[in-house]
């Protein structure tokens, strides 16, 4: 049997229990901690089951260490904002969040972002911000004059475009309809509200603080407020979670008419109480069936899938995000928070990321010391996580976005990607670059062949 012929079997096949029990993790992005931040952008990894398929192993990559020759055109600008305080924090959260416990000082922690970006806005200049996007933690602690102000020291101190999108992350049983409308007349015209379920016991088993009735109150306040563009959160693959109560989720979810949906699995991350204490969760087929059956009923109720987990309505994908999945720039401010930036004149791309813990970020933000650390991104990163991000579209992307974003040559680039063809994990056919079928389901094994290590 040839390579292709083994590549549509195993396509066409559904995976036995034996084959899910060999799922392992390949990849994790190596700046995950900054991306993922963003529930819509959510840890789950990729957002699908990742079998391992590896009818040939791909040659070892020797990925030129060519000089970086960026173009003069720089890729679109997103900002994040981190707000890292919790009610509590949740066992299978792995962002930097942190129980609020005995308060938080919302206009000291204002002061410091504002510090803070006063300190590196020379990085971008004139440079219009397309996007920006809170997150946490649960920014929705914050009163709306607290929000308000950040937002105004924002466009007081950088280029702001006038149809920025402004996404504020939102926990049901945090909020009043009088916040939303603060929120609103603030400058935030989308929410993303943490739903993650609408079973009263996978609440609980979670540590989630509300209960399933709050997410349709909390939907029902945004909207009385003004706000058309929310997204819900809704995880799957939970401790105890049967096929029927996960469908009934989706269900719940798409009853409420949400312009987005991002729909993920919940994964054991590291340092988490989960992974310290693992929950029993559903067999490996049965969440490989309710993903299926899940995304199929989104499809049906009219959200098109355009990213791995993240499913849209016409007009209202999330432009933040589609930013990152398109390795466009981002500055990142706040406790913990990272950033990615093309800096054309010096040819290089950057990450750098802030100091995690909210005391000492405080206490540094507005000067040097608030940066934990930087890096320069080497050819062989830029080449595999350009395509740990273009990968994420379901719609592909053109090649010509490769020297734009990597400002490397494409030859040898191009050459991995026929050999990714050749192997049925990609299609160039119709001149957009994407995973097939079965490159979508076996991701880690596409990712090989970009992978220098």
């Amino acid at each position: 049997m040839t390579a292709g012929a083994a590549t549509v079997a195993v396509a066409a096949a559904v995976p036995t229990a034996a084959f899910l029990r060999k799922s392992r993790r390949f990849i994790q992005f190596s700046f995950r901690a900054g991306l993922l931040f963003n529930r819509d952008l959510n840890p789950a990894g990729f957002g699908i089951r990742k079998f391992i398929y590896r009818p040939k192993r791909p040659k070892a990559q020797t990925i030129s260490t060519t000089e970086i020759t960026l173009p003069v055109k720089t890729p679109p600008l997103g900002l994040y904002l981190h707000i890292p305080w919790c009610v509590r924090k949740c066992p299978y959260c792995d962002f930097n969040s942190h129980a609020a416990g005995t308060g938080f000082s919302e206009e000291a922690y204002v002061d410091a972002l504002l510090a803070d970006l006063r300190f590196e806005r020379s990085l971008v200049g004139e440079r219009r911000v397309e996007s920006l996007f809170i997150g946490g933690g649960t920014p929705s602690l914050f009163s709306g004059a607290a929000i308000g102000r950040l937002l105004a020291g924002v466009r007081s101190l950088l280029a702001c475009s006038e149809e920025m999108e402004v996404t504020l992350e939102a926990n049901p049983g945090t909020l009043q309809e009088r916040r939303f409308e603060a929120y609103r007349e603030a400058g935030v015209n989308r929410l993303s509200i943490g739903a993650q379920s609408f079973d009263a016991g996978a609440l609980r088993r979670l540590g989630r603080i509300h209960g399933p009735g709050e997410i349709g109150e909390t939907v029902a306040a945004a909207r009385a407020a003004g706000f058309d563009d929310i997204n819900l959160d809704l995880m799957f693959g939970l401790p105890g979670q049967t096929l029927r109560a996960g469908l009934d989720d989706v269900r719940a979810a798409i009853a409420l008419e949400p312009g987005h949906i991002s729909y993920y699995q919940l994964t054991l991350e590291p340092n988490t109480r989960f992974a310290s204490a693992p929950p029993v969760l559903p067999p490996e087929e049965g969440i490989w069936e309710l993903q299926q059956r899940g995304q199929a009923m989104l499809r049906q109720a009219g959200y098109r899938q355009y990213e791995i987990s993240a499913f849209a309505r016409p007009h209202r994908r999330c432009r933040h995000n589609l930013n990152y999945w398109r390795f466009g720039d981002y500055l990142g401010i706040g406790a913990g928070a990272h950033g990615k930036l093309t800096d054309a004149a010096a040819g290089r791309v950057v990450r750098r990321w802030r100091r995690r813990q909210p005391g000492r970020y405080l206490a540094t933000a507005g000067g040097p010391a608030a940066i934990a650390g930087e890096r320069v991104l080497g050819a062989a990163d830029l080449e595999l996580e350009f395509m740990m991000n273009l990968l994420r579209l379901t719609g592909g992307f053109d090649g010509a976005l490769f020297p734009e974003r990597t400002g490397l040559p494409p030859e040898g680039w191009l050459a991995r990607v026929d050999e990714a063809v050749g192997a049925g994990l990609l299609d160039r056919s119709s001149g957009r670059i994407r995973p097939t079928g079965l490159g979508g389901r076996f991701l880690n094994d596409l990712l090989l062949h970009f992978d220098a290590g």
